[in-house]
């Protein structure tokens, strides 16, 4: 792991919510025996079914995540910002892996194998309440998103998640198609796409190619309902 990719990851690790009872110590234990991996748009970085698990935690870039939906197809659900994590272990009962993450664009990743996480628990137990978690974390926001699809009209429901999208990225940019942003919140494009443009008349986001930035997210957040 070089120097640079190392500063990141740990910045990275120490903003994280799953592991903010883990101390110092996990920190350095998941540096110690994590990786970094380098990826370009379009690269996969797990399948759904992979049974090789652990965590995940994005670095820098844009993840994509697809599940298996009916009539053997895959489904955008989701996309992770960077310091966002992902993961599962097959230690407690787990299974494969649940989704499908693909880069956006070009991406680092900390993995962290579920090898590495037993090697790491032999001294530091405490990990695996970090997994534990983080399970946790991904179940929330698992339940808030069926939620949103449950109790929000369409207009409310791309507002909510184009607030959440960008409260999550740095500079509130949102790297997403508009097709894919009707996707993630079960719309058509021509629907994303109206309600996208009804947004930017009203000055709550500015639109570029596969680029969007939310100039108002308060004014996003009114729209949702909340």
């Amino acid at each position: 792991m070089s120097p640079d990719d190392r500063a990141l990851a740990e910045a990275c690790l120490r903003r994280a919510e799953w592991l903010r009872q883990g101390g110092d110590d996990l920190v350095g234990a998941l540096l110690a025996h994590g990786r970094v991996v380098a990826l370009g748009p379009g690269e996969w970085v797990q399948a759904e079914g992979d049974d090789q698990t652990g965590v995940l935690v994005l670095l820098d870039g844009v993840l994509q995540l697809y599940c298996q939906a009916p009539g053997d197809r895959e489904v955008l659900i989701g996309q992770l910002p960077p310091g966002a994590a992902l993961g599962q272990t097959t230690r407690f009962g787990g299974g494969p892996r649940l989704v499908t993450a693909i880069c956006r664009t070009e991406s680092r990743i900390l993995q962290v194998s579920d090898r590495a996480l037993s090697r790491i628990a032999h001294d530091a137990p405490r990990v695996w309440e970090a997994v534990s978690a983080l399970l946790y974390l991904q179940l929330r926001n698992l339940l808030e998103m069926v939620a949103e699809l449950t109790a929000l009209p369409p207009r409310e429901r791309l507002a909510r998640r184009l607030e959440l999208m960008a409260r999550a990225a740095p500079d509130r940019t949102v790297h997403a198609t508009q097709q894919a942003l009707g996707e993630m919140v079960g719309l058509t494009r021509k629907t994303a796409n109206v309600h996208l443009a009804a947004f930017e008349r009203a000055g709550l986001i500015r639109r570029s190619y596969g680029v969007l930035t939310v100039v108002d997210p308060a004014g996003l957040r009114r729209m949702a309902g909340g």
